[in-house]
This record gives structure tokens, sequence and C-alpha cells, in this order.
């Protein structure tokens, strides 16, 4: 007989290590690549000495003269909070009863939620990988002549899924004009947002933005910080640190392997950087293709860990990725970047050890998966973004 007992007992032992894996190595080729690791986490924080530069003890002398100067190592310390990333799903008294004498239906629904749960969190994941932390899914701009106010205009709509919760903030505030509306229509050509409710006039324009909801400033810190100019990084400022900066390229027109290979020259000379990972945006991956086709040079293909394929660039991959901006390009080396945690996935428990928790003033139970965490670069320097990429020319 099923039971809200043998619920729990489902999603602790036999869930919850198939749905950590998949959040683990299933989001995507970047994320299943980087190590993991409970390292460097001091109660709410990160906390890690990051050296840089060389150890400047080293010199050539004479037979009796003196010895090189002790000069150690150079350290900074990059500080950050621990993000909190959660995964609800839901249940119904109603259904948990009505498949109490058969555990087939009840398992069918418990996959069901499941996989609902394992689809948003990969898609949600793996899109802030490519963030700066803000939670920033778009921006609005200005829709001339709309009449609908369950409508929005985007400057771009790929981080927007039906289903979502969405907030809604004016520039510069921190407490949302619209919280917690469900997006019901994603219109991607026009880039064209549908939600439930309406909204005050002053929306229809531009210069607001949305979030997931209360994901506002709360999300990983991804390359979208890294790779960012001025301000700060991981606490420590970008002026006078120039060991900081990354390489950007913008506006680089036509795709051609001589920019690829610029960067990667960059990270090998100047980080002592090895890169293995390239990810881009659709368009660029076409680009790349059709420049091969050009230049009549054979495509080779990879088998990565986690099950992906990808083509190859001299051995390295090369992913495309819907999060990543139109004609950019990543040029990475994925042993730089570790996802620093507190624990892994994990069941939120409350009295008893109880994990399926009645909502409040409802008929419905609720379970929470919870993973404290953050990425941080070790060596921002040995990273790099190519932008403004076109295609090749006949």
């Amino acid at each position: 007989m099923v039971t809200i007992s043998s619920a729990e007992n489902a999603l602790k032992t036999l869930y919850l290590g198939v749905v950590a894996d998949q959040l683990n190595i299933g989001i995507n080729p970047f994320y299943a690549k980087i190590k993991q690791t409970t390292s460097d986490v001091w109660g709410k924080n990160i906390v890690k000495l990051v050296p840089y530069g060389l150890n400047g003890g080293v010199g050539a002398g004479s037979e009796t003269g003196d010895l090189p100067a002790a000069a150690g190592n150079n350290y900074a310390q990059f500080t950050l909070a621990l993000k909190n990333l959660y995964g609800t799903i839901e249940l119904s008294d109603k259904a948990i009863r009505a498949s109490e004498n058969s555990a087939g239906a009840f398992v069918n629904i418990l996959n069901a939620e499941m996989e609902g749960l394992l689809k948003a969190s990969k898609f949600n994941f793996g899109r802030m990988l490519y963030g700066d932390g803000s939670g920033t899914l778009g921006e609005t701009v200005n829709f001339a002549g709309n009449a609908n106010k369950s409508l929005i205009k985007l400057n771009s709509s790929k981080n927007f899924m039906e289903g979502m919760l969405i907030d809604i903030y004016a520039s510069g505030t921190t407490t949302p004009l619209l919280a917690k509306r469900r997006v019901l229509e994603v219109d991607r050509v026009n880039h064209v947002v549908k939600f439930d409710g309406t909204q005050p006039d002053s929306v229809l324009g531009s210069g607001y933005f949305v979030t997931l909801q209360g994901s506002k400033d709360a999300e990983l810190t991804g390359l979208g910080e890294i790779f960012k100019t001025s301000g700060s990084l991981y606490g420590v400022t970008r002026s006078g640190n120039k060991w900081l900066a990354p390489y950007i390229k913008s506006s680089l027109g036509a795709i051609n392997t001589g920019m690829i290979q610029a960067a990667i020259d960059h990270a090998e000379e100047l980080a002592g950087s090895s890169v293995d990972f390239i990810a881009t945006a659709y368009d660029v991956r076409r680009f790349y293709l059709d420049y091969l086709a050009l230049s009549r040079t054979n495509i080779d293909y990879l088998n990565l860990d986690g099950g992906y394929k990808a083509i190859s660039y001299n051995g390295i991959p090369v992913v495309a990725d819907r999060f990543v901006d139109n004609g950019t390009m990543y040029v990475l080396n994925s042993a730089d970047f570790k996802l620093h945690q507190l624990c892994d996935w994990n069941w939120i428990e409350g009295e008893n050890g109880r994990i399926l928790m009645q909502k409040a003033g409802t008929p419905t139970y609720t379970a929470t998966l919870v993973k404290y965490a953050d990425m941080i670069c070790d060596k921002p320097i040995g990273q790099a973004k190519l932008s403004g990429i076109t295609a090749a020319s006949a």
C-alpha cells in the first residue's frame, strides 16, 4: 500500500542518487567537465587563496656570491557566498490516495514529477553557467501598438520557456513590479512572452528586466561575470589586477582558424593554461562547419563524458550551447573551474526527517531538492571570449 512514508522512502533511496547524477553530469558538456569539491567552503562562504604570477625566489649568481633572496608566491583571496539552488516537486493528496493500492500508478506519478524537475533544472542550471549571477533572463524593449497587457517584448527570448515563473523589475530596484507570473507562451521569432495576468502600462516600454522567480542576484557566478571588464570579481577589484583579465575580442567578422588559434595561444603563452573546451552559439558552429567545408578540411568528431558528442578543433571539443549569445565563442580550460559546494544534492528535511511536507492551506505535498554551491575560475586570464563572429566568405 502506498503511503506518505513509502513515498518518502522512494524519494530518498531510489530517486535521490539518480537525480543527483543527472544534475551533476547531464546538464551540458561544460558542466560535466567541471570538478565539484567541498574544499574551501567555510560556513556560508567560499574563501579560496589563489596563486598568481611566479615565486620570486629564483635567480642565478656567482660561485661565492649571495644566494637568491626568498620571495614567495603571490596570493589573492577569492570570496563568494554559497548560492542556494532549489528544485521543488508537488504531489496532491488526491493523487496519492488514488494510487495507494497501485504501486505502479504511484511510480508513474513520481516519475513524471521527477522528469519535469530534471528538465527544468537542466535548463536553468545550464543557463546559469553562462550568466553573471544577476539572474537576468532578458530585458524589455518598446512594444509599439501593444494593447495586450499580458505580453512583453524582449531583447532575446532564448532564456525563456513555457511554464517558468518570472519576476519583472524596474531598473535599479530590488522589489519586483510583478512577481511569480507564469509564462504561458513564447514567440521565439518576435521575442514576445505572454504570461498570466496583466501588467502596469509602464512595463510595456523598455528598461525593465526579467528574472526567474526569487532569483535576482542569487544565481551561480557564471562566465558572464568572468568576462566583465570593470568592477570586481570574487571580491578582488579588476583595476590594478591585470592577471584577472581574460582574453576578449569583439567584432571579429568572418570565422577562421586564426582567430581561434590566437585565443588558444594567448591562454598557453601568457597564462600557462591548456584549452580543452570550446563552447559556441549554434550559429557559430554552423559558420565553423561551413568554413571547414569551404577549406575542404575533414570534420572530426569526439565522444565526450556523459554521452555527449562534439566536433573537433585540433582535438579540442567544439560544442554548441543555446545559452551562448549569437556570434560568440568561449575558449576555455575547464580544469581552471571548480564548483565549490557545501554538500551534493539532497532533500530538505523537516521534523522527524520528513521530506514530503504539506503545503499550508492546500491538499498538496511538496519535496525540495537543495544544493549550496557556487563556481570559481582559478585563472580568469586563461579563458577567452570571441564575439561578433560571422559566416566565412565563399
